[in-house]
């Protein structure tokens, strides 16, 4: 595991123990992420958004990942626990790392799935 691979996954641990100084600290202030939910970019909008999941998430587990210089790609299942149930969810996400901080996350991962345990609320 190279430098960059140990970076993304402090950052994962970091987020899924929803350890905000954890995360701030591995996470640049210009970060942006994109995923199936949309794009945020700059680390406090993030987190900002990301914080309604702190209550359901249980943790991840490394199945695969790459490593090419600042790139790290990651397939991992996400740990979740919703009053729907506790599941895990498969998930691809490709981070790129720069001065030891993750600036980049693409994140692709089965909607259904997620759905199934995470509905989306209706529209007022």
């Amino acid at each position: 595991m190279g430098n960059s691979s140990k970076v993304v996954n402090e950052y994962l641990t970091a987020f899924t123990a929803w350890d905000v100084d954890g995360l701030r600290t591995h996470l640049a202030d210009e970060f942006s992420f994109e995923g199936p939910s949309g794009r945020v970019d700059g680390r406090e909008t993030f987190l900002a958004g990301a914080g309604r999941l702190a209550p359901i998430m249980r943790g991840y587990r490394i199945l695969r990942q790459w490593e090419d210089g600042g790139d790290v790609c990651s397939v991992y299942e996400f740990d979740l626990q919703t009053p729907a149930g506790a599941e895990s969810v498969l998930m691809s996400e490709w981070n790129t790392v720069r001065d030891g901080r993750v600036t980049g996350s693409r994140l692709l991962y089965d909607t259904a799935a997620w759905n199934a345990l995470v509905p989306v609320p209706p529209q007022q």
